[in-house]
């Protein structure tokens, strides 16, 4: 129990007051939100997988584990401080004594004398105004944040491996898309090469069929080499040496969050950051009642005793036995000045580990409400994104049409077939920016860790 006179007892800062934040019209149903864990989220067999392999090898996660187990250590340390100290030594003393002194003038020779001593020393401070308690309290504090900030290691590493994995699929599905443009774009060279001998196109056409067949080739290559990139930070996102990464496809993925309306802040306190920064502050209250409590004096209870003797064997005789208990009360006085100062940092470090909590949370309600803008817009977008592929596929076929009846000119085919193409990479892209955005929302709402 922590005394009312010296220390305070924690509260949890109130940062926020609206029960939501709105991105949109929030419903009653989307305020309640709640945290799906990972494996809710991505359901993909292979990638979870990935994600089991990362959580149990990658260094980082590893490193913030070791960060757990010396916080431990130290809290551990810490609620010994109730306890009291207890030292045990057994000492051999043999001592001479010199003639020039004034004892040894009157023995007229010296003196020789030979001690046994063992002793035990117990060691107590009263936790009178609560120092103690907040001390422990404050390693408590520190050594939960260590395991939050654990916490947001592995959810930063499930949304990074998500994200890489995503996007090898992404790639793997533009890859196709760039193969099947360049068989078309084959086929069409030798087209336009038997419509140039029979009148019908100028070798201008077949040289543009030919550099845009070059062109989908060089893509192939700048495709081809992303994936390797991508595959290498798999590999070390899972603490292993570059590999392949075993996928799926993408058109086989489903989502499994569309987005939501809105989200309750209620729901940020499920941010290991956010929590890491919260403990970060109650660490930084404790410590400031432990500065607090030292202005005041220090009750200690120190007990000495054991067996005492100059003959070895009397050492364990009864009579041998001493011991003494000293209370003592301590009042700093000239050193006033620095326990001031002292108490005058702990203060500071109070407020701006209260400010780094309230920066917290205002970033994380950034975070959220862009995952859902973000997740929206690219809902809206990727319907668009694919009625525009199916327009330049269209155009492509009538312009094939109007040009094999000559009424258009190639330059109009060559326009249709490269926007074509674009179009069918950029719905693979906005697909992948909307898995993308999912994974940052779960990200943004405490990535639920198992």
């Amino acid at each position: 129990m922590q005394s009312c006179i010296a220390t305070k007892d924690y509260e949890k800062p109130a940062v926020w007051n609206d029960a939501a934040f709105n991105t949109h019209n929030i419903s009653q149903d989307s305020v309640a939100q709640p945290v799906m864990t990972w494996k809710e989220v991505f359901t993909d067999a292979l990638l979870q997988q990935h994600i089991q392999t990362a959580l149990e090898n990658n260094i980082d996660v590893r490193v913030a584990l070791e960060n757990i187990n010396q916080a431990n250590a130290t809290f551990a340390q810490g609620k010994a401080g109730y306890l009291p100290t207890l030292n045990v030594g057994a000492n051999y003393t043999h001592s001479v004594n010199s003639i020039n002194t004034q004892f040894g003038r009157i023995l007229g020779q010296r003196q020789r004398l030979d001690q046994f001593d063992i002793t035990g020393s117990l060691a107590w401070e009263v936790d009178v105004w609560g120092k103690i308690t907040s001390r422990k309290l404050a390693n408590e504090a520190s050594y939960l944040q260590t395991i939050a900030a654990h916490q947001a290691v592995k959810t930063q590493l499930i949304s990074m491996v998500a994200s890489t994995y995503y996007n090898l699929l992404a790639l793997d599905a533009q890859k196709q898309i760039a193969e099947k443009t360049i068989v078309n774009r084959t086929k069409s060279l030798e087209t336009n090469k038997a419509l140039k001998d029979a009148g019908r196109v100028t070798e201008v056409a077949v040289k543009q069929t030919e550099a845009q067949m070059l062109s989908a080739q060089s893509l192939l290559l700048d495709i081809d080499n992303n994936i390797k990139v991508q595959e290498n930070a798999m590999s070390v996102l899972l603490g292993m040496f570059p590999k392949g990464i075993e996928r799926a496809t993408f058109s086989s993925q489903q989502l499994a969050v569309n987005g939501v309306d809105g989200v309750s802040l209620a729901v940020l306190n499920n941010r290991p950051d956010i929590l890491a920064a919260e403990l970060g502050f109650r660490n930084a209250f404790e410590l400031t009642n432990v500065a607090k409590a030292s202005f005041y004096p220090t009750l200690r209870l120190t007990a000495n005793g054991g067996l005492q003797s100059v003959d070895f064997d009397k050492l364990f005789d009864p009579t041998s036995f001493f011991a003494s208990i000293v209370s003592g009360l301590a009042q700093p006085i000239l050193n006033g000045r620095l326990i001031r100062t002292q108490y005058e940092i702990s203060l500071s470090n109070k407020e701006k580990a209260l400010l780094n909590y309230k920066q917290a949370v205002l970033n994380a309600s950034k975070e959220v409400s862009d995952a859902l803008y973000t997740i929206e817009t690219n809902m809206k977008k990727l319907n668009l994104k694919k009625q525009e592929a199916e327009a330049y596929s269209t155009a492509v076929q009538y312009s094939q049409e109007l040009l094999n009846n000559g009424m258009a000119s190639y330059l109009e085919v060559l326009t249709a077939t490269e926007s074509e193409l674009n179009g069918e990479l950029n719905v693979i892209t906005t697909q992948y920016n909307l898995w993308n955005a999912n994974i940052q929302l779960f990200k943004a709402m405490g990535g639920g860790v198992e």
